[in-house]
């Protein structure tokens, strides 16, 4: 099954490492054009560079904070600037915030939020006139499956990934008129630079780490970041033109929920 992507524009926030990096790479691979976001400006600018050898000048990249009002919009003026339109959107920033509940501060709960749900909201809603007007676009939320399940001390992450997933359901029923679908991907454990930083902070082999988590997944393995970014593809083809207002466990069966 081939997956096509050509002709069509995707802003990728989170887009310098990991499961971001992953989607960039794999649109890149089936036609697309991407631009990448993340607050890193060298690393950001060093998968920019890797990224070019699969798409050349069909790769940009935007250095800003999406957490804030004026970062998302220096990303979509960066993306319209560089390709003149936005197809797909991946709200894929964020980072793991997990504590007792009684440990978060105002701050923190109002920085997650921030950047794991304004963000979204922001991005969307500049780039949603022009997918209304072209009658074709596609956004992809990426939380986790805490969105579904919360746990104790998974907070303020799972609270905001939750909000994360209410905001696509309610988007895929305002742009299905409109032939937007809107769909999320929720995380499980997938291999990622944070495993790499936990076991040089452990001191232990990244091996280790990931058959430590590995413990309870029925798939009896830690997920790939290629995997994720496969699902990521198919959602954005037109192969997956009647999916909307979905959220999609990529957790290797690890949810008690579906």
């Amino acid at each position: 099954m081939e997956v096509t992507l050509t002709g069509r524009t995707a802003l990728i926030t989170g887009g310098s490492k990991g499961l971001g990096y992953a989607i960039a790479e794999r649109y890149l691979r089936s036609g697309a054009s991407v631009v990448i976001a993340a607050r890193g400006e060298a690393a950001l600018q060093a998968a920019r560079a890797r990224l070019a050898g699969h798409g050349g000048d069909r790769v940009h990249a935007v250095p800003c904070d999406v957490a804030t009002a004026d970062g998302v919009q220096q990303l979509y003026e960066g993306a319209m600037q560089a390709f003149g339109r936005v197809d797909i959107v991946v709200n894929n920033a964020g980072v793991s915030a997990a504590k007792p509940f009684a440990e978060v501060s105002d701050q923190a709960w109002q920085d997650d939020l921030d950047l794991k749900l304004f963000a979204a909201i922001r991005l969307v809603r500049l780039a949603w006139p022009q997918m209304r007007q072209r009658r074709w676009g596609r956004v992809i939320n990426v939380l986790n499956v805490g969105a579904k399940a919360p746990g104790a001390r998974s907070l303020p992450t799972s609270v905001s990934r939750a909000a994360g997933m209410a905001l696509t359901k309610a988007l895929s029923a305002e742009g299905a008129a409109d032939n937007i679908l809107v769909n999320a991907l929720l995380v499980g454990k997938i291999e990622s630079d944070q495993w790499v930083r936990r076991a040089d902070a452990l001191g232990v082999p990244l091996e280790t780490v990931l058959q430590d988590m590995a413990a309870g997944i029925p798939l009896g393995r830690v997920g790939r970041a290629e995997e994720f970014a496969a699902l990521a593809c198919f959602l954005a083809s037109d192969l997956a033109s009647y999916v909307t207002g979905t959220a999609v466990n990529v957790d290797g069966g690890l949810s008690p929920v579906v």
